[in-house]
């Protein structure tokens, strides 16, 4: 199957227009035409065009910019419907589809019936498409994209030794070079000698060819086949009690977890929808900490959820669903420390279905000397514990912006004012020198040097000063336990 206005077509689908209409992608420093309707090509436009010459050419041009991912997902979209006439299914370059529809035609009526169906179906989704059926895919690919129709297997030269070389998929270049010495088909290039073919543009050219008449094999990918994380569960009578639910839970966990460890994944997210006799639903959403497919640790989480639910009329059908998974190999189990781990990814997990995920935060260590930037504050469920606070001093558990106090002498004031309070230095330990990072420009150390001291005060406070030589001054930034 070849798209030969996919793009412009998933656009059209949705938002049909009769005016000329071209989708633009920037390349090379300009606007150029990226696919365009069959009323722009009418009235001379081209790929690749520059949009300004486009829109000289037709003023009633309209565009919009092209968005090629969204166009591969639509593609890969196509080829799951594709899967409906064969199990095999593959991508051909961004606007194609290669189908081995071996063992399948008859299902459909014969091939003609089946090509038939493709066509009216796909063109009441709004896509043009071009179809071409052979014994080889270098063969349905020149088909759909020169001519059309089918080839009979032991007839390929016949059909195709019309078409133009480029039908051979060869490289611009190498087409260019044959046409210039007069090879312009097919049937022209298969009747000189291979070894001169081959001396003069490569072995590509031939080894197309031999590709195209089935002379020399193609190796062919079909898309990966996603495994479906999902399982349903259809009641015979409707229930209504939390322990019935939570009953159906737990047989469709067991069968789910058992998918994901053939798999070897594990779930982040699981979605529990409840179908009501009304035809209502209500989806319970249970996000973990950490990839799991355990159904005993699995299965509590759901509880708040059910509590709340409300049941209505009856609920006569469960689905669960991993909507996000992860790869989660075996691994050895061990004792005190797989265990404290697990309790701890548990109690995240249950707090942060209450909460948030992102509400649940614990302190990195981060490659800095400044005391502000020492540390990072990441979500826990999404970051692993670090126990590398490696530093030369001891830092306080309380880090605040610096708070001025009295005094201008190189060393700690015998006694200072702090939020209120009159205190009395006892010992001291110190000085720790810190230099600002050049690099970044912080507006806190402006000032330059810091030199710190641990103050112990008579009154019990523990606190972290720091004096600035460029400046004198003395600040108060944290307070020890």
């Amino acid at each position: 199957m070849w798209f030969p206005r996919l793009a412009s077509d998933r656009i059209l689908r949705t938002q049909p227009t009769d005016a000329p209409f071209a989708l633009t992608l920037r390349q090379d420093n300009t606007d150029r035409l990226y696919c365009l309707n069959a009323r722009a090509g009418e009235q001379g436009l081209h790929r690749g065009m520059a949009y300004a010459d486009a829109r000289a050419f037709c003023p009633a041009l309209q565009s919009r910019p092209a968005d090629p991912s969204a166009d591969l997902r639509f593609q890969h979209a196509l080829a799951r419907w594709a899967s409906r006439y064969c199990p095999w299914v593959g991508l051909e370059g961004t606007d194609g589809l290669v189908l081995n529809v071996s063992g399948s035609a008859h299902l459909f009526g014969g091939e003609a019936a089946m090509l038939t169906d493709m066509r009216r179906r796909l063109n009441r989704m709004g896509l043009s498409v071009r179809t071409g059926l052979a014994g080889t895919r270098g063969a349905a690919w020149a088909l759909a994209r020169f001519d059309g129709g089918t080839a009979e297997p032991d007839r390929i030269l016949e059909r195709i030794g019309g078409l133009p070389v480029a039908a051979l998929r060869l490289e611009k270049q190498a087409v260019t070079a044959l046409q210039r010495l007069g090879i312009r088909h097919v049937a022209d290039l298969a009747s000189l000698p291979r070894a001169s073919v081959t001396r003069r543009f490569g072995p590509d050219v031939i080894l197309r060819l031999d590709q195209a008449l089935g002379e020399q094999p193609e190796e062919i990918s079909p898309l990966p086949i996603r495994p479906n994380f999902g399982v349903r569960m259809t009641l015979p009578e409707p229930v209504g009690l939390k322990a019935d639910v939570m009953a159906g839970a737990a047989r469709l966990l067991d069968q789910l977890c058992t998918r994901l460890r053939q798999q070897e994944m594990g779930a982040w997210i699981l979605c529990l929808t409840l179908h009501r006799v009304d035809r209502n639903s209500r989806k319970i959403e249970v996000r973990l900490a950490r990839p799991l497919r355990d159904p005993a640790r699995l299965l509590p989480l759901f509880e708040r959820g059910v509590d709340q639910m409300d049941a209505g009329f009856g609920i006569d059908g469960l689905r669960l669903e991993a909507t996000q998974v992860e790869t989660l190999p075996a691994q050895q189990i061990g004792r005190a420390s797989v265990a404290r781990n697990e309790r701890l990814d548990d109690l995240v997990t249950r707090i942060g279905n209450r909460i948030g995920l992102e509400n649940i935060q614990r302190f990195l260590p981060a490659e800095s000397h400044i005391p502000e930037r020492s540390y990072l504050i990441a979500p826990a469920a999404y970051s692993e514990a670090d126990g590398s606070w490696g530093t030369l001093r001891p830092r306080p558990v309380r880090l605040f912006p610096p708070e001025p106090i009295d005094g201008t002498a190189s060393r700690p004031p015998r006694e200072f004012r702090w939020r209120r309070m009159l205190l009395t230095t006892g010992h001291t330990r110190g000085p720790e020198r810190i230099a600002p990072e050049w690099w970044l420009d912080d507006s806190n150390w402006r000032s330059g040097l810091r030199d710190y001291w641990q103050v112990d005060t008579r009154q019990g406070r523990r606190l972290w000063l720091f004096h600035t030589p460029q400046n004198p001054g003395w600040f108060v930034q944290g307070e020890f336990a």
